[in-house]
């Protein structure tokens, strides 16, 4: 009986390990600058080694290029699997994701760089007389042999703050084909009828690169009519 408690004892023990309380949050940026992308769409994955085991800790990256996580304290590498995003992310000579070090000691803002194919520049976008008017220039990042054309650019509008091609009420593009000016592109959308009414709608230009699933967003406005 003794021998039974003691194992009992031991095992509540073992299971009783306080929780992760480190939090780590950051941005995937270009210059400083966030890029935008769909909602819960681009994975990012943490691994800490040491604790015979060395399965993924996985989440996904905000819409606004914000990410977070709790964890223990300790090292983790941290990396966007091939394919993910729509950027290029470091890899290994054997082509292989790379991973980035976080050494987590407490609360922890990382910012982690990435080069984007494309980047949206200088986006004005208005609503008035019942559509949503943008205007904005497209800047090629990557230009050596890994470079990739703009397959087409859209812009969207929703009636809440997810806004992306699975979440709007309308949108309007054009193919990158028809682009003839990188510098200087319309585009414009009808607002349908919104029920329950509401004078406001958020919209984001987004950028489909060709091979690349994931698009660029430019930053999410609210448009009040």
């Amino acid at each position: 009986m003794l021998v039974a408690i003691g194992s009992l004892l031991a095992s509540c023990e073992k299971d009783n390990y306080d929780p992760p309380s480190s939090q780590l949050s950051g941005r995937i940026v270009y210059q400083g600058e966030p890029i935008g992308v769909e909602h819960s769409q681009v994975p990012f994955e943490l691994y800490q080694f040491g604790f015979g085991k060395v399965g993924a800790i996985g989440s996904s990256i905000s819409q606004d290029g914000s990410f977070s996580a709790l964890l223990f304290n300790g090292q983790y590498k941290f990396i966007i699997p091939n394919g993910q995003g729509p950027f290029k992310w470091k890899q290994t000579a054997a082509g292989n994701p790379d991973s980035l070090t976080i050494s987590m000691s407490g609360a922890q803002n990382l910012d982690i760089d990435v080069i984007p194919y494309y980047m949206i520049r200088t986006p004005q976008v208005a609503a008035a007389a019942g559509k949503v008017t943008a205007n904005f220039k497209i800047e090629k990042i990557v230009t050596d042999s890994t470079a990739r054309d703009i397959e087409n650019v859209t812009l969207y509008i929703n009636k809440t703050q997810f806004v992306s091609g699975g979440d709007n009420i309308g949108n309007a593009g054009i193919d990158g084909s028809a682009i003839t000016d990188m510098n200087n592109i319309h585009l414009e959308v009808g607002i349908p009828a919104i029920t329950p009414t509401q004078n406001y709608v958020f919209a984001r230009i987004g950028l489909k690169i060709a091979g690349v699933e994931d698009r660029i967003f430019s930053p999410l406005q609210k448009l009040s009519f």
